[in-house]
C-alpha cells in the first residue's frame, strides 16, 4: 500500500557510488577492522593528491581536525583566534577547548565568508597594542572559499597562522587551487551530510610534514615510542578506522561527479526561481568555483510576501527538509561573552537565508517539487509583484 505522503526530500543525504562495498569487503577479508590500516594510509595518500597538499591525517571528524590544528600550532590559553561568525559551532568550539579566545568577524557580501578587510584592520590594531591574534580561522561556507589571498597576506605580514576550515568545501577551487590548500593547515569533514562522506570522519592537511606528524601523534593518545604505554603529554582518540577510510576511498573516486551534480541542482533552482520576487541566491565569488554543497536562497519578506520561516514551515508540511542559514556565533548564547567585529551582515543573512535540498542524488523532478513548494507558500496580499 502506498503512503499518502510524498517521500521526504532531505537537505543533503549520503550518496554512495557502489565502490565503497568493494573496498569495505577488502577491509573485512583482511581483518583490518580497528583504527589504522592500509585503507587509512591509502585514503590519506589519495586525498593529499586530490587537494594538492603533500601530507594528510585521516581523523574521526572535522571537529577533531580543527582541535588538532589548534594544538599543533601551539595555540593555548590566553591566545586570540579570529574566526568567521557565520558558521557551524564546530568551527569555533575547539578554540575554547584549548583555552583560547574566539573573536568573531562579520561576513562580506561577495561570498558570505569572513571579511578580509575587517580581519586586516583587527590584526593591524592588535599589533599596535602588542596583542596580535595567534591565528585566523577562515571558514569556506556552503562550498565556497573565503577571499583567502588578502587573508593570507595579512597573516603572513604579522606572523599569524591561517587555518582554512574547508569542511563544507571539498572540491571547490580558489584561483585554480583546491579549497583547503591555502592556509598553513586545512581541515575537512566527511560527516553524513557532506559532499562525500565516511559516515563520520575528517582530514587534516598541511605542507609541513612535522605538523601532520604531530597531529597523528596526538590523535593516537600521544603514546611515546616505548614498548609499554608511556605518555609525556595528553592526547586524544581521534584516528579514523580502516573501515571508514575504505568508504572514503570509494567516495573520493566520484568527487568530480558529485560536485558537478550539485552545481546542476543549483542551476535548476536558479533558473526556476530567478523570476520570483524577493528571492535571491548565494553569489559565486569571482575568485573561484563553488561546489554548491548547499543551495542557499535569501528571502526578502516584503518582496516575496512571506518570511524565511514561513517558507521553511510550508516546505516541512510538504515533507521537504529545509534549514535556516547558520545562526552567527556572536549571536549564540554559548558565546555571549565573546567579542565580535561587526556582525550585521551575517545577522541579516541568517534572518533571510534558507538552505534548500541539495543532494547530488536529487533528480530534476525532485528539484521541481521543491520549486513548486516554494512558489505555493501562502503569501501576504501586500507583497509586491
Amino acid at each position: 500500500m502506498s503512503s499518502s505522503h510524498p517521500p521526504r526530500l532531505y537537505l543533503s543525504p549520503p550518496h554512495m557510488s557502489g565502490e565503497e562495498l568493494v573496498l569495505l569487503k577488502d577491509a573485512f577479508e583482511s581483518n583490518w577492522i580497528a583504527p589504522l590500516g592500509p585503507h587509512v594510509d591509502a585514503f590519506e595518500r589519495e586525498f593529499s593528491a586530490a587537494v594538492g597538499v603533500p601530507h594528510a591525517a585521516a581523523l574521526s571528524s572535522g571537529t577533531a581536525a580543527l582541535h588538532l590544528a589548534l594544538q599543533v600550532l601551539g595555540i593555548r590559553r590566553g591566545d586570540v583566534v579570529l574566526c568567521s561568525t557565520l558558521t557551524f559551532v564546530a568551527s569555533s568550539s575547539p578554540i575554547t577547548w584549548v583555552g583560547a579566545e574566539p573573536v568573531f568577524v562579520d561576513s562580506e557580501r561577495r561570498s558570505w565568508n569572513i571579511d578580509p578587510a575587517l580581519v586586516a584592520e583587527e590584526i593591524e590594531a592588535s599589533a599596535r597594542r602588542g596583542q596580535r591574534p595567534k591565528a585566523v580561522l577562515a571558514v569556506d561556507l556552503y562550498g565556497q572559499t573565503a577571499d583567502l589571498d588578502p587573508l593570507a597576506d595579512s597573516c603572513q605580514r604579522h606572523g599569524v597562522d591561517l587555518i582554512e576550515d574547508a569542511a563544507e568545501a571539498l572540491g571547490a577551487t580558489h584561483r585554480g587551487r583546491p579549497a583547503g590548500s591555502i592556509g598553513r593547515i586545512g581541515v575537512f569533514s566527511f560527516n553524513g551530510n557532506k559532499i562525500i562522506t565516511t559516515s563520520g570522519g575528517g582530514m587534516l592537511v598541511a605542507r609541513e610534514e612535522a605538523l601532520v606528524g604531530r597531529a597523528r601523534f596526538l590523535a593516537q593518545q600521544a603514546r611515546d615510542p616505548a614498548p609499554h604505554y608511556e605518555h609525556s603529554v595528553l592526547g586524544n582518540n581521534y584516528r579514523m578506522s580502516n573501515l571508514l577510510a575504505a568508504v572514503g576511498r570509494g567516495q573520493l573516486r566520484v568527487l568530480p561527479q558529485r560536485v558537478r551534480r550539485r552545481r546542476e541542482v543549483f542551476e535548476c533552482y536558479r533558473r526556476s526561481l530567478e523570476d520570483c520576487p524577493g528571492i535571491t541566491f548565494m553569489p559565486e565569488a569571482p575568485w573561484g568555483s563553488a561546489t554548491r554543497w548547499l543551495t542557499v536562497i535569501q528571502i526578502d519578506a516584503g518582496e516575496f510576501g512571506a518570511t524565511r520561516e514561513d517558507v521553511r514551515l510550508h516546505l516541512e508540511g510538504l515533507n521537504i527538509e529545509a534549514r535556516p542559514v547558520w545562526k552567527p556565533m556572536h549571536l549564540q548564547p554559548v558565546f555571549s561573552g565573546c567579542r565580535a567585529i561587526g556582525g550585521s551582515v551575517a545577522a541579516g543573512l541568517f534572518e533571510r537565508g534558507l538552505c534548500l535540498p541539495s543532494g547530488s542524488s536529487m533528480s530534476d523532478g525532485d528539484c521541481q517539487r521543491v520549486v513548486a513548494a516554494v512558489r505555493s507558500t501562502p503569501r501576504s496580499s501586500r507583497a509586491r509583484t
